[in-house]
């Protein structure tokens, strides 16, 4: 992937700094909360970097994952699963909305799924040798971490804590994320 010279030295000049504490992440109940995907998403564009997604609020996770599984159909209905983790990162970019703004990205676009300048931002990140980036989340009123599983060593800075099951759907309605009638 080639990086647009102006970013990359906009996010260089940005400082880095070490990240150590609780994330969350919401799953589905069988998968690893540790794997890793190069599928894609805001911050990595399909087939780069492997990334894991983590939110630094609870609810954070739970709203990732309530707005990602209310758009499929059929709607998923089983219990999800959250997880902490412990993480500790040594190069972590932090963005902020400002910062956003600055880069490109507007609030109407920060909304959208998967938007193409937020993948470009997060590569370059990425690319930059950084291991994680905490940025707003889009879905909640906190910070996600989005770790950069090529850039971290994730022997010993990334253990799990806990996990519970959570019943999503009802989470969301309970915080107005969704609507009886989308339930149907």
């Amino acid at each position: 992937m080639i990086h647009e010279s102006d970013l990359l030295d906009k996010l260089d000049g940005l400082p880095k700094e070490h990240y150590s504490g609780k994330v969350f992440r919401a799953t589905r109940r069988s998968l690893d909360p540790l794997l890793t995907s190069r599928s894609g998403g805001r911050w990595m564009p399909s087939g780069a970097a492997a990334v894991l997604y983590t939110s630094l609020q609870r609810e954070g996770a739970l709203a990732e994952i309530s707005f990602h599984w209310s758009q499929w159909n059929p709607r998923p209905s089983k219990t999800a699963a959250l997880h902490t983790l412990e993480v500790v990162t040594d190069r972590t970019l932090k963005l902020v909305r400002t910062d956003l703004h600055a880069l490109g990205v507007s609030d109407a676009n920060y909304q959208k799924v998967n938007p193409h300048r937020t993948q470009q931002i997060g590569a370059a990140i990425e690319f930059l040798g950084c291991d994680g980036l905490i940025a707003p989340s889009a879905r909640w009123d906190c910070d996600n971490l989005i770790l950069f599983a090529d850039s971290a060593n994730f022997g010993g800075s990334l253990q799990p804590v806990s996990s519970e099951e959570v019943d999503w759907i009802q989470w969301a309605e309970k915080k107005g994320l969704l609507q009886d009638n989308e339930l149907g």
